[in-house]
């Protein structure tokens, strides 16, 4: 065994022998504290999103082959945003992990979670000309004392742009219902006054005639992600696209059955 790899395992016995770490997400000693908060069964357990999916939002389809690639909100509202994608259902495993990213404070999951967004968007990330973090209203931002969605971005290869800025305070998303998601971020986004960037007018000259991809955490009914889309088409973006770690799914579909995490149990 090389000298190095000896070192790490013993590093990684003597955390569980003195502090006995849980994981973030189920609670459970974890065997190698060293590889970060979320244990490897937990990463292994993460419900993952498979085709077929709605070509414009990325919402899951029945299980039998769809007669039309989108689903039926994508038909009925379209949304503003080109395409989405998410890397897995907001559910389950990843669920907890991203409750322990956003909640707890667990940052160094941006990476890992991040990793997991480039691989189901690296189609989109390859023709984007930069990334657009949906931002937090500043006292919200105090209070968490980060932006989820920018450390995701920050990890994700291109440049980000932080050109937008939510100028309306609101209840959390999260704690709404889906009727009245959309009425809370109508006009709460607009154009960000950034120190390199002087005038509104100079912000729409940096996205004028680009593709960008709005990052955020959880995509539930694409409200966020619209009013956002919708401020970045306004300023003369090309294109909008919008990439998440998570997504809250609409509808099972039948050949996949919800088999419940052993979280479940421990967080009632």
């Amino acid at each position: 065994m090389a000298p190095r790899r000896i070192v790490f395992t013993w590093a990684n016995a003597s955390l569980r022998v003195l502090l006995t770490p849980l994981c973030a997400a189920c609670n459970a000693p974890l065997d190698r504290p060293l590889d970060g908060p979320v244990c490897g069964g937990c990463w292994s357990a993460v419900p993952l999103l498979t085709p077929p999916l709605c070509a414009r939002c990325g919402d899951v389809l029945p299980a039998w082959r769809p007669i039309t690639p989108l689903c039926v909100r994508g038909r009925r509202h379209p949304p503003l945003f080109t395409v989405a994608r998410s890397a897995g259902r907001y559910e389950g495993s990843l669920r907890h992990i991203i409750h322990a990213f956003k909640y707890e404070r667990r940052r160094v999951l941006a990476g890992t979670l991040a990793g997991m967004m480039k691989e189901v968007g690296s189609d989109m990330l390859a023709e984007a000309d930069a990334l657009v973090p949906v931002p937090l209203h500043p006292w919200r931002t105090l209070g968490r004392g980060f932006n989820q969605a920018d450390d995701l971005a920050r990890h994700l290869g291109l440049p980000v742009w932080r050109v937008l800025r939510r100028r309306r305070h609101g209840p959390p998303q999260a704690g709404l219902p889906a009727s009245r998601r959309h009425a809370n971020v109508r006009d709460a986004y607009a154009l960000q006054r950034r120190p390199n960037l002087t005038s509104l007018s100079s912000a729409s000259n940096l996205i004028t005639g680009r593709v960008v991809v709005l990052v955020d955490d959880v995509m539930t009914t694409g409200a966020t992600l619209n009013a956002c889309g919708r401020v970045l088409l306004t300023a003369g973006a090309r294109s909008v696209q919008a990439l998440t770690a998570a997504r809250a799914v609409a509808a099972r579909p039948l050949s996949l059955p919800s088999t419940p995490h052993p979280s479940n149990a421990r967080r009632q």
